[in-house]
């Protein structure tokens, strides 16, 4: 069954009252506008809230279920304008990419992480609808991006969530409109929250190969003496990073390349960070869509975070190095490319159920 109502927002909707706009299912959609002059959506059910920033890159901004903040500490109050993401880096998840991606190496002239984080849409709105699985409200939201001489595409972001759930999706089509093949890196760019004393599940070994240091470390991470040689000891044990019981670690931020994950046979993997409660922060996703998985944390005065898994087409060292390395993605005139990651909390019951699930893959 596939039913669906569209509301299609206008900005004049978003006041500096929060105001509800739908109801159905158990779930609402309220609208409101930042001090920033930034328009945001909350979508809600029994279990907590999502608050999407509609025609701001659809950034997530806020997720919280069942009274856990997934959101990792930083130090913006609210979103704010900036046309790089660094200028507002405070949300739970933004959308990396789309032509370029990652930090951009000294060859480089692209924005870090890509057009795609902070770019105005063109519009958005609200579906409410019943499709296979079931009741669901959806943030949508669609982008042009045309540039005379290059690149021509339309994005259309989209975030789900349905009743009684703590976890939700967040997509990505892209479809180039360009008679000429296109670039495409993307990387869907989870900050949870840091959660010292939390283990990270995950169906391949803290070993080298499978969960591989960065060594090659951008411009913007200070680097020291001390630093270097605790890249090198990662290198030789990523295992003393499953459990996060020495933040200290990660300040400078570390960065790892998750490989090797085991899949389901449709190519579905999952990870998770089960907190020292029990309960758990999770992802799951095609490895098909996603060949690649990247691992984040940084913890330091100002900004605690730990992105266990970023699901990617490529790694995030700048599209040269990219391109060198084979990881960047070529999408043919008229073709469109599907992306979905599901994600979100468990308590403590569903993460040991899932951890099993994670272990027997």
């Amino acid at each position: 069954m596939n039913v669906r109502t569209v509301i299609h927002f206008r900005k004049s909707f978003f006041g500096e009252a929060e105001r509800p706009i739908a109801e159905a299912h158990g779930m609402t959609a309220s609208l409101f506008r930042y001090d920033s002059g930034i328009e945001a959506v909350r979508l809600s059910n029994r279990r907590g809230h999502l608050v999407v920033l509609p025609y701001y890159g659809q950034m997530v901004w806020d997720a919280v279920f069942d009274g856990v903040d997934l959101t990792m500490a930083n130090m913006f109050d609210m979103p704010r304008p900036a046309s790089e993401i660094v200028g507002t880096y405070g949300c739970f998840a933004f959308h990396s990419g789309l032509l370029r991606n990652g930090c951009p190496g000294p060859q480089d002239s692209h924005p870090l992480h890509g057009e795609m984080p902070c770019a105005p849409m063109d519009s958005a709105g609200l579906e409410v609808g019943e499709d296979d699985e079931g009741p669901y409200m959806a943030v949508t939201g669609r982008r042009e991006y045309v540039m005379g001489f290059g690149a021509h595409y339309v994005a259309r972001p989209r975030v789900v969530l349905r009743p009684g759930s703590a976890l939700f999706d967040i997509r990505m089509e892209v479809e180039n409109l360009s008679g000429a093949t296109m670039d495409l890196m993307y990387m869907c760019h989870v900050n949870f929250a840091f959660a010292e004393g939390a283990r990270i599940v995950q169906p391949t070994p803290f070993t080298p190969e499978a969960t591989a240091v960065r060594t090659v470390v951008p411009a913007h991470v200070p680097r020291s003496p001390a630093y270097d040689a605790l890249l090198a000891d990662l290198a030789r044990d990523p295992a003393v990073m499953e459990v996060l019981d020495e933040p200290e670690r990660y300040d400078p931020e570390q960065v790892f390349y998750i490989r090797g994950l085991r899949t389901d046979e449709e190519g579905g993997t999952a990870l998770m960070m089960r907190r020292r409660e029990g309960d758990a922060f999770h992802i799951a996703y095609s490895t098909r869509e996603f060949p690649k998985t990247v691992r984040w944390v940084l913890v330091n005065s100002d900004q605690k975070v730990c992105a266990f898994a970023l699901p990617s087409t490529c790694e995030p060292e700048g599209y040269t190095a990219e391109s060198m390395k084979g990881n960047v993605q070529k999408l043919a005139g008229g073709e469109t490319r599907r992306f979905s990651v599901r994600l979100g909390y468990l308590t403590a019951d569903e993460a040991e159920a899932e951890e099993c699930a994670i272990r027997a893959l």
